[in-house]
C-alpha cells in the first residue's frame, strides 16, 4: 500500500469511526484494523488521534480553499464550508462533543474567513476600501457565521442550515456593500 494511499485510508476508517462512536472512545487500534494497515504504518503519518483529526481538518481545509468558486452572495463560502458538516453530520457531532470540539471550531473559522473575506474583497469591486475595513467586515461576518454554526451544533444540528441561512441571505441582503460604500464616503445604493 502507497504511502498517501495509506494515510487516506486512515482518515477515511477514522471519519467512519467517527460516525459510529465519539472521538474519545476511538483507539489507535480501532482506526488500523479498519484502514487494514499497520501500527507502524499508523505512527508513521501521525503521534496520536489528535494529531490525525488535525491533518483530517487540514486536508479539508486545503480542498475547499483549493476549489475555484465565485461568489454570488456573501453565504456561499459558508455554505461551502458547511458541506464536510453536513456530510458528516454524526461525525461532526461527535467530535463536538469531545475533547474535539476546540479543533472543529477552528477548521470552520479557517474555512468560512478565507470564504468570507473573499466574498467582501469582491463585493468591494470599484470602491476605494481601504484594506482593514475589508479586514474587519469579514472578521465581524466570520465571527457571526461561527456564532450560529456553534448553535447549531449545540441544539444537535436539528435545523435545517440552508433555510436558515437563505432566511438570513434576505434579511441581510445589501448590508456588505452598503457598509463598504460608507467606508470610503459613498452613500451606499439601495439593496
Amino acid at each position: 500500500m502507497s504511502g498517501l494511499y495509506a494515510k487516506s485510508a486512515l482518515q477515511t476508517a477514522f471519519v467512519e469511526l467517527l460516525n459510529q462512536r465519539p472521538f474519545d472512545k476511538i483507539t489507535v487500534v480501532d482506526i488500523v484494523r479498519l484502514a487494514g494497515v499497520s501500527r507502524n504504518t499508523f505512527y508513521y503519518w501521525y503521534s496520536d488521534t489528535y494529531a490525525l483529526l488535525d491533518d483530517l481538518f487540514f486536508t479539508q481545509t486545503q480542498r475547499i480553499l483549493q476549489d475555484d468558486r465565485s461568489f454570488g452572495s456573501w453565504l456561499d463560502g459558508f455554505r461551502h464550508a458547511m458541506q464536510f458538516v453536513g456530510d458528516n453530520r454524526r461525525a461532526v457531532y461527535h467530535i463536538y462533543h469531545s475533547i474535539g470540539r476546540d479543533r472543529l471550531e477552528q477548521f470552520l473559522y479557517q474555512v468560512t474567513r478565507s470564504d468570507i473575506t473573499s466574498a467582501v474583497t469582491q463585493m468591494s469591486a470599484g470602491l476605494e476600501v481601504r484594506p482593514a475595513d475589508i479586514r474587519d467586515l469579514s472578521a465581524f461576518y466570520t465571527a457571526a457565521l461561527i456564532g450560529l454554526a456553534v448553535r447549531w451544533l449545540d441544539g444537535g444540528m436539528k435545523e435545517d442550515p440552508d433555510a436558515y441561512l437563505s432566511n438570513m441571505e434576505k434579511l441581510l441582503r445589501g448590508n456588505i456593500r452598503s457598509a463598504l460604500s460608507r467606508s470610503c464616503g459613498e452613500e451606499p445604493q439601495n439593496g
